[in-house]
């Protein structure tokens, strides 16, 4: 009887435990759910003046998170995230300063958890690999960033962000064939419900972003078409 009793205590106290993990997940879900939103809503207007009043709020909220869940990826991945958009007002030593933190807190997200928010850690580093200067100013670096981007291809082949970046990526190499076919695959994500503003403007620019590549190879078709006839009519 007395054996039962333990057994059942230390069932109970395996139940506390696991519950109480449960509420701490679905705290961080719920914070970071918010922080998201918030930030999008910044992201999306065309106010500077309040985006610029927006985001150190934003980073405060991301910071405190950071030191409340040391341990999860997440909150590292979103500071960075925001670091890297509020580093567009900050003067050129200073962003290059930010951007190179926010690259360590990616890469510390990584080596916790991978595939934490679907990947976006390699999507967001990948990102700031092809769009910061390469050396000796910074750390840009078009192969790491394709092998990060691709990388986040791989843990979701399907996702909004890794699709649109990856493409993004493409049209800034002059591969615009290829980045057709990845704005596609943006533009077909499913929109995901905790972010369905963000995911809908970012499928808009997709959606921009893909008639514009195909308007810019029907124009260069157009150009190397007339260049016959003006190299003919000189000869």
């Amino acid at each position: 009887m007395h054996y039962i009793f333990c057994m059942n205590k230390a069932t109970i106290v395996v139940f506390l435990i696991l519950f109480a993990g449960s509420l701490r997940a679905a705290d961080l879900s719920t914070s970071i759910a918010g922080l998201e939103s918030e930030w999008a809503a910044a992201y999306y207007q065309n106010n500077e003046a309040q985006q610029k009043q927006a985001y150190p709020a934003l980073l405060e909220k991301a910071a405190e998170l950071v030191k409340r869940y040391p341990h999860s990826a997440e909150p590292k991945i979103w500071q960075a995230t925001i670091m890297a958009t509020n580093a567009a007002y900050e003067s050129s030593l200073e962003a290059l300063s930010t951007l190179e933190a926010a690259k360590a807190l990616l890469e510390q997200a990584i080596q916790q958890n991978p595939a934490a928010l679907d990947g976006t850690a390699y999507v967001t580093l990948g990102t700031l690999y092809y769009m910061v200067p390469g050396w000796p100013v910074s750390f840009g670096d078009n192969q790491m960033a394709e092998q990060l981007l691709k990388t986040s291809l791989k843990i979701n082949p399907c996702g909004i962000d890794a699709n649109y970046f990856y493409a993004d990526f493409l049209l800034r190499q002059d591969r615009a064939t290829e980045a057709e076919d990845y704005f596609r695959k943006a533009i077909q994500a499913p929109i995901r419900k905790q972010q369905v503003f963000a995911d809908t403007q970012l499928q808009n620019e997709a959606k921009l972003a893909l008639a514009n590549t195909q308007q810019r190879k029907l124009n260069a078709g157009r150009n190397r078409f007339l260049s016959l006839f003006t190299t003919a009519a000189s000869e």
